[in-house]
């Protein structure tokens, strides 16, 4: 009797009854069919949610790590904020207010006439303000000598209130023989007051 023909004689009512090489080959089937079924209908199911969970678990842990990363550094964020502002009121209490700027209009007017310089022109102009401080620029020509300017605008900077200098023109022709003639704007800056 060959395979095949023990295939055709197969009780499929009584499977017991069925040589061993088969019952195995039926039973290794089923288990295979099962498988495949079960990966089908619900395993493949859930691998997908498996890797989506698995896709926002590193979405979680790249966010996470950002955040780490910021709240690591903010620490020493607060004490350079303190610094800046500390800074900042440094600067604030260098610009004169209302009252002062007359006084540094003297301090300005003094230290050229200190430095031997003679004034043409010093003609203060009105007054830029912006969001925490006024500009106050001034006109200024002076004639001297090349070592007389550069004291003034030294002292200019040694000044204990804010003092900066633009537009500055030097030419030929002053009070003296070699002397100099420098047109500039030196502008001041006064602190913005609360009721303004």
């Amino acid at each position: 009797m060959s395979f095949i023909d023990d295939l055709k004689n197969l009780d499929q009512n009584n499977p017991g009854s069925w040589p061993l090489p088969i019952q195995l080959a039926a039973s290794a089937l089923l288990c295979i069919a099962l498988v495949g079924a079960g990966y089908k209908f619900d395993w493949s199911k859930q691998i997908e949610e498996l890797d989506g969970i698995v896709a926002k678990e590193q979405e979680h842990k790249t966010t996470f790590e950002a955040k780490q990363k910021k709240v690591a550094n903010l620490l020493p964020l607060r004490e350079q904020m303190k610094e800046m502002e500390q800074s900042f009121g440094d600067m604030v209490r260098q610009l004169p207010n209302k009252t002062e700027v007359a006084g540094l209009l003297v301090d300005i007017s003094q230290t050229g006439l200190a430095a031997g310089l003679e004034f043409e022109l010093f003609q203060p102009r009105a007054e830029a303000p912006s969001e925490f401080y006024a500009e106050l620029p001034i006109s200024i020509r002076i004639k001297g000598n090349y070592h007389q300017m550069g004291e003034f605008v030294s002292g200019l900077a040694a000044l204990p209130r804010i003092v900066t200098t633009h537009d500055i023109k030097i030419q030929k022709g002053g009070a003296t023989p070699g002397g100099l003639t420098m047109s500039a704007t030196a502008k001041t800056y006064r602190a913005i007051e609360d009721d303004e």
